[in-house]
């Protein structure tokens, strides 16, 4: 049975971020990820995690001006810099939290454009090299359209291609089952084909983003399909609940039932 990981950007938001810890763990949870951390100091952020005793699986590398539209610096050339110092920022949190997956979005560019595809290529084996050092795992996901217009990398195909090219072992695919199915559909087959280069599953509804179970897939299948697969890894529930989220959490005994 995967290890489920509560992402609490989206979910226990009836609590304030740094109360969301506790209310993971009262609810079952063993384990939390989470978009950014930067708001809080390192140490209040592992506090909780122990007093929960949960496991920081997973959270990104800071994406520029989030407000202001960044939505990560990887292929935009001009911003290596800027890049380059997020990186020792994230490798900061990672060992205060002891998180051993950093997440590097890859910004709002022209994936055709080869002045962003080498800022890209450049970005991915430069922090790969930075985390390595650290045995952490960089990873890179591949988003959809409808919910990140203009986002560089918005395709699985591309993203493996850069994982295989770059050929860091420390360098795996998040596998977003959302986003997946949005950009090409074929999930199953997508898991079977690229399990080797997934370093994390990350899984909600579609198309509502919502629970697990309550959209057009057979995401219960999808969690079976990971047991078959070998897959030992964390899956992330970035989903937003329908309602309050301990009122959505059935889902989590249907799928043990089946």
């Amino acid at each position: 049975m995967p290890f489920f990981a509560a992402n609490l950007s989206l979910m226990f938001t009836e609590h304030a971020f740094l109360d969301r810890f506790q209310a993971a763990a009262d609810a079952g949870f063993d384990a939390v990820e989470f978009l950014f951390p930067y708001e809080f100091e390192a140490d209040a952020i592992a506090e909780r995690l122990a007093e929960a005793e949960l496991e920081q699986v997973l959270f990104n590398l800071p994406p520029g001006d989030w407000a202001g539209g960044d939505r990560g610096l990887a292929a935009l050339p001009e911003r290596k810099d800027e890049l380059q110092q997020s990186v020792t920022t994230a490798l900061a949190y990672a060992q205060a939290l002891g998180t051993r997956r950093l997440h590097m979005m890859a910004g709002i560019a022209d994936p055709a454009d080869p002045v962003h595809q080498r800022a890209y290529r450049d970005a991915l084996a430069f922090v790969a090299d930075a985390t390595g050092e650290k045995d952490i795992t960089l990873l890179i996901e591949p988003l959809n359209p409808r919910d990140m217009p203009g986002y560089f990398l918005n395709s699985f195909d591309l993203a493996a291609a850069a994982i295989t090219d770059l050929g860091r072992p420390n360098v795996k695919l998040q596998f977003d089952v959302y986003h997946r199915q949005i950009l090409h559909g074929d999930v199953l087959r997508a898991l079977e084909q690229m399990m080797p280069i997934i370093g994390h599953v990350q899984i909600a509804s579609v198309p509502g983003r919502n629970e697990p179970g309550t959209g057009e897939l057979d995401d219960f299948r999808v969690l079976e399909a990971l047991d078959e697969l070998g897959y030992r890894g964390f899956v992330g529930c970035e989903y937003r609940p329908k309602e309050a989220t301990l009122d959505g959490l059935d889902w989590l005994d249907r799928f043990e039932e089946c």
